[in-house]
């Protein structure tokens, strides 16, 4: 199989990948899962690799040097090219485990708290002498808090939602992630107590769906639906599937900018210009109208199917 072929193997799919990551993230990650795997590195070490260089990257940021800065940057990257290493790995080689799937969600989460937590540090330091050292950090950190857990987190987890639903529809289940509270709550209400560790996993799991959930009524009647005609999605009718894409596709630009790489450009800028502050006003203004226009229109076509 040539590199091209593989590269193509690695890919979700035409509709769901982004450009900056089929141009650049992932040839690059290929090159190192390629490497990886001549020297028989499982992709959980890579993932793991990952979480250590987002974490550097964040206490990069919380400088003001443009040397502490341009090493944040280089970092992220890596940990980036490292988490799409993983990921490719884990499709070329069958090498998938829930272990795996628990470090690659908990890695992102961990790069970005470290991240938001030097912002919170390096704009209270700047607001210090024109505020007073008490009022500018409590109004850095309920910028950043604001920001991530208000903003970035329920953005991120709606865009990969709509990202598994499109594939769902796309490609089937077993091209899609797309999992349900319901089942999701079962499973972990199955397993013994002593496998503690995937208990965890899948009770936090759960919830994360149910988040989902609760935030798509429209989707999940019009789902409902489907399921109760076509049980198995490979007996979905083409037109179907045909007429969600339709509707759907347009949306995918919005689930990739409101996922990692526009994210990590502009927390690049904002970081070697030295105006921090911007990135988490960026999150609760631009990036809120993008995620209210993305679940508006979603929300509308399933309304529409339904």
């Amino acid at each position: 199989m040539t590199f091209r072929e593989m590269l193509r193997v690695s890919f979700k799919s035409d509709d769901t990948e982004e450009w900056l990551d089929v141009h650049f993230t992932r040839p690059i990650g290929l090159v190192f899962a390629l490497g990886w795997m001549k020297l028989g590195v499982h992709p959980n070490v890579v993932t793991i690799l990952s979480i250590f260089l987002g974490v550097a990257a964040g206490y990069m940021f919380y400088f003001t040097d443009l040397q502490h800065n341009l090493l944040g940057v280089l970092l992220l990257m890596l940990a980036n090219f490292c988490d799409s290493t993983d990921g490719q790995m884990a499709r070329l080689t069958g090498m998938k485990t829930l272990i795996g799937r628990m470090l690659d969600g908990f890695s992102g989460d961990l790069w970005f708290f470290a991240i938001y937590l030097a912002l919170i540090f390096r704009i209270g330091r700047m607001w210090e002498p024109a505020l007073g050292t008490p009022l500018s950090y409590s109004l850095s950190f309920l910028l950043c808090f604001i920001a991530s857990i208000f903003c970035h987190s329920p953005q991120s987890s709606l865009a990969d939602y709509y990202r598994q639903i499109h594939l769902y529809f796309l490609l089937g289940r077993e091209g899609s992630e797309l999992d349900s509270y319901a089942a999701q709550r079962q499973v972990y209400e199955r397993l013994p107590k002593r496998q503690w560790l995937q208990r965890i996993f899948y009770y936090n799991y759960a919830n994360y769906c149910r988040s989902q959930e609760r935030r798509t009524p429209q989707f999940q009647r019009f789902f409902r639906q489907v399921r109760q005609r076509y049980p198995d999605a490979s007996s979905m009718p083409q037109s179907l599937r045909d007429a969600f894409r339709r509707g759907s596709l347009p949306l995918m630009k919005y689930t990739n900018l409101l996922t990692f790489n526009t994210r990590a450009i502009i927390i690049y800028v904002t970081c070697l210009l030295n105006v921090p502050y911007v990135y988490p006003l960026l999150e609760m203004t631009v990036f809120a109208l993008m995620y209210w226009h993305m679940h508006r229109s979603h929300e509308k076509l399933c309304g529409e199917l339904t």
